[in-house]
């Protein structure tokens, strides 16, 4: 893998602050800027025009006291995020999730979680004209 080039083309996004790469795991870790809207589906276009492919994408983000049930809906900075957990919590402080979209995990795990994801939203943007390609919805789940 090169993370070399892979990381270049991440520093090219706007809101990309700092890349860690872990060569022994091939992962990166990076950080947003502040005030900087967040595009998940950039970052994935990104590591693709790299030649490679994103096998797991976990985002932290904060939230203050946003309690979550059955399929919650998220929605900030035109990006709408749906946990398919389906669990009753209130969601404090860094929480991880895991986005569940083909594109951003491997097939196996998208199999396992296919009956979960809403068929309009299978890559993060509609799959249909009927709706507005601008606004980015992610399928995700809470991750440890």
């Amino acid at each position: 893998m090169c993370s070399l080039s892979t990381q270049k083309s991440l520093n090219t996004l706007d809101f990309i602050g700092l890349i860690k790469p872990d060569l022994n795991k091939n992962i990166f870790y990076v950080q947003f800027r502040p005030g900087k809207i967040v595009n998940l589906d950039a970052i994935r276009q990104k590591v693709v025009s790299a030649g490679f492919s994103v096998s797991k994408l976990i985002a932290i983000y904060n939230f203050n006291n946003l309690k979550i049930s059955g399929r919650f809906i998220y929605a900030k900075d035109g990006a709408t995020y749906e946990f398919i957990d389906g669990r009753d919590q209130l969601l404090e402080g860094s929480t991880r999730f895991q986005v569940i979209d083909k594109g951003f995990v491997s097939g196996k795990i998208l199999k396992k979680y296919s009956a979960e994801l809403n068929p309009l939203f299978l890559t993060g943007t509609p799959n249909t004209e009927l709706l507005d390609k601008s606004n980015h919805h992610y399928h995700v789940s809470l991750s440890k």
